[in-house]
Order: structure tokens, then sequence, then C-alpha cells
């Protein structure tokens, strides 16, 4: 990905996004909270109990990026606070505004000369 190259925690594809999150439940609030190691950090109030931080995960993204809870899925850490997401935005305009708003939300700037397939 041209343009956001300093953000590691996110990969692009033709069919959407894949984030590397890094979770910690049990925060006083729901919050983007910048980059730890090389991953995109949620504080998520739910507890990691029973899914409930999973759960809450998905629903903050979906809020995030202004897509249906429904194109997004935990591809990997499911049981761990290190996930990643896959999240459907097929469409190219779709996928570059999601990707700077979670680069603003992420203090890393924007990606103004993103280019995707």
């Amino acid at each position: 990905m041209t343009g956001a190259a300093n953000a590691d925690w996110l990969e692009e594809n033709a069919e959407g996004l894949v984030l590397r999150i890094y979770v910690q439940p049990r925060a006083s609030r729901n919050a983007v909270a910048g980059v730890h190691d090389s991953r995109l950090k949620l504080r998520l109030a739910a507890p990691p109990v029973d899914g409930a931080a999973n759960k809450m995960c998905l629903k903050y993204l979906a809020k995030l990026l202004k897509r249906p809870k429904s194109d997004l899925e935990i591809i990997s850490g499911a049981s761990s606070r290190n996930k990643r997401i896959f999240c459907r935005v097929p469409d190219a305009a779709a996928r570059r505004a999601a990707v700077n708003g979670l680069l603003d939300l992420a203090g890393q700037g924007r990606a103004e000369h993103f280019s995707g397939p």
C-alpha cells in the first residue's frame, strides 16, 4: 500500500482491508489508542469473557469504518489480544475513505496517494 507505508497494521487487497489489531479489554471506554507493537490499538470496555470483547471489537470497528458488522470477521486471534480482522470493502473509493479515517484516528496522517487494485 503506497502512501500508508508507515501503517504496518493495515493491508489492502481487492476485496477489502486486513487490520492487525491489539485489543485492551476492560477499558473505561471504547477508543482508538494509536499503534502498539505494529498493531492498531483498540481500548474496549467489554471484558474478555464469553466472546464479549470480540463482539465489541467488531461492532466498534464497523462503526469506525462505517460498514455493517456483517462485513467484518476475525480471521485470526479470536482468543488473543492480537487479532487479524478482515473488512470487506470492495469499492476502491470506500476503501480509501476507510483507510484515511483509520489513519487519522491512529495519528498517522492521511493516505493521499493511496492506490488500490
